[in-house]
């Protein structure tokens, strides 16, 4: 086989095989995965779209995996606003039992389509991480107001 040869079948099968890796990120062509899809915050491989959210009190935030990655929304404990509720897919009632169980047994976990959603009754600054993915830099703000 000659060299221009192979590497034409070298490029197309590179080509190829990374064609469907944008699908991992996510299934949705813009930035705003919840467009229509009955969600406040959406989530790409690894971030929250978006990342940070102005709600009022009294609004409930819809989280919804739209990416093919399984995710978690787990409260940052420090960050609550005194009085506040915590809140954690897998409704765990602190920070360390949720993390302590999707490192046991993913649980907590979020996967593709499935959505969990939080009612914000104190106004402050909500900091939330994805477990699975808080050191690739998933996390996220919900900024609620009066």
């Amino acid at each position: 086989m000659n060299r221009r040869v192979y590497l034409a079948a070298v490029g197309s099968a590179v080509s190829a095989g990374l064609a469907g890796c944008s699908a991992v990120t996510s299934p949705f062509e813009n930035d705003d995965p919840c467009d229509g899809q009955g969600c406040t915050i959406g989530m790409n491989r690894n971030a929250f779209l978006p990342d940070e959210y102005e709600a009022s009190v009294g609004e409930t935030v819809v989280w919804k995996n739209t990416s093919e990655a399984i995710h978690t929304v787990t409260a940052r404990e420090a960050s609550l606003p005194e009085g506040a509720d915590y809140f954690a897919t897998g409704g765990f009632e602190d920070e360390q039992t949720a993390i302590d169980a999707w490192h046991e047994s993913q649980g907590g976990k979020l996967e593709t389509r499935e959505t969990f959603e939080h009612t914000f009754e104190v106004p402050g600054t909500y900091t939330y991480i994805c477990e699975p993915h808080v050191n690739a830099g998933m996390t996220g703000q919900i900024i609620v107001s009066e």
